[in-house]
């Protein structure tokens, strides 16, 4: 498959030791190539970058992007955060790097000043998050107009964010594109297929993973905790006592990274904080840090749940369980990618209990109960359990009153 492309992408290509496509790359490259409108659902680490970039270069090559189209964008990747914009541009250089292809890179957190580059000289490939786009776009600062190519990735990730209409508004501006892509972990979003709908004509469906397939290469286990206090503690000892090379802990809001990292500084143990408030040199530094090994462990909201793609990111810890099932997935999927084994841990208290079960049910999938002696709590989870596999609760006795006759 791969020999098919231009000599310069397949020996970017093999220079990158890729020697055999994915499924998700077997599954849609003639279809992208073709110049299908394609709606992919796939998983992490599965390989969908690239199943998106080698075709989307192949086409910008042959229609002479970098050598007689100079100064248009002619193909755009909308991806949810950063951290994923520079992730894809990080592959996409390695693909493109012997061919003429100018890319470029848009995103949040840096001086719109800075990024005035890309505004004088646009580059033919550009990856970008909306909402930096769509400021740019508002003022008139950026043309879209000879767009062909329009790639949305993590495509449920940007609808939870709340950029439903920053995609229509880009998307409509993108007039004479000939081909939209659309990769989520999911067909099964109604919000999604909406979007499909809007975007996608004759759109070719490929369905890689349901959310609920299992990780093969993930092991996933809860250790009960009875409370706040008692989930400090076997976080602290799992940091100290786990084998792991990266290990990602995950908290629901900022408050609570912020804590949880409080707590590791006191125990003398480093780590990072990725959140919202973060703002782009501090994430950059913090990212830097891990790809040079020189910090071990991130602690981060779920900002960090998508697109982070670290080498050796071999353990997760949720302290807190995530409010939805699609979270967890893309959580844990931050290990075990690219067929290497990973370990997903998860601290419960009693009131997180059905939201466990519920994720549980909604994976099909029964998770490891496991016990740290050194750190036994006394909470061993529900004494009684419903059908649904829920937490049952002690009815209360309702307490009849007596209605006495009044006396006359």
């Amino acid at each position: 498959m791969f020999t098919d492309l231009d000599n310069r992408l397949y020996q970017a290509v093999e220079e990158a030791g890729f020697e055999s496509p994915t499924p998700v790359q077997e599954a849609t490259f003639d279809a992208a190539l073709s110049g299908d409108d394609l709606f992919v659902s796939a998983e992490t680490g599965s390989g969908k970058t690239a199943a998106y970039l080698l075709p989307t270069f192949e086409q910008l090559l042959e229609e002479g992007c970098g050598t007689e189209k100079i100064g248009i964008i002619s193909a755009l990747v909308l991806v949810p955060t950063r951290e994923l914009a520079q992730q894809v541009l990080t592959q996409a250089k390695l693909f493109a790097r012997h061919t003429p292809l100018k890319l470029g890179h848009i995103g949040g957190g840096t001086d719109i000043k800075k990024q005035s580059e890309h505004i004088k000289n646009p580059p033919n490939f550009l990856v970008a998050t909306p909402g930096r786009l769509s400021e740019l776009l508002g003022r008139d600062l950026i043309d879209l107009s000879e767009v062909d190519i329009l790639v949305l990735d993590e495509a449920d990730r940007l609808l939870d964010m709340g950029f439903s209409d920053e995609i229509l508004m880009i998307a409509s501006l993108c007039e004479h594109r000939r081909q939209t892509q659309l990769y989520s972990a999911t067909l099964a979003n109604k919000a999604l297929r909406g979007l499909a709908d809007e975007l996608l004509t004759d759109a070719n469906y490929k369905e890689l993973n349901q959310t609920s397939d299992k990780h093969e290469s993930i092991e996933q286990q809860i250790i009960f905790a009875d409370d706040k206090a008692h989930k400090f503690s076997l976080l602290c000892w799992l940091l100290k006592n786990e084998s792991y090379r990266h290990c990602l802990v995950f908290c629901n809001s900022k408050e609570q990274v912020d804590q949880v990292f409080r707590v590791m500084q006191q125990k003398q143990i480093s780590a990072g904080i990725l959140h919202g408030d973060r703002d782009q040199k501090q994430r950059n530094l913090v990212m830097s840090k891990l790809r040079r090994d020189e910090l071990k462990i991130l602690v981060a909201t779920d900002i960090a749940a998508r697109g982070l793609d670290i080498a050796g990111m071999d353990l997760v810890i949720n302290f807190e369980m995530p409010r939805r099932g699609e979270i967890y997935v893309h959580r844990i999927g931050r290990t075990g990618r690219a067929g290497e084994k990973g370990l997903a841990l998860t601290l419960i208290s009693a009131p997180e209990y059905n939201l466990m079960s519920g994720i549980e049910r909604y994976l099909k999938q029964t998770f490891v109960r496991r016990k740290i002696k050194e750190m036994s709590g006394n909470y061993k989870g529900p004494k009684k359990l419903k059908a649904s596999g829920k937490a049952a609760g002690s009815k209360k006795k309702k307490v009849k009153k007596k209605i006495g006759k009044k006396k006359s």
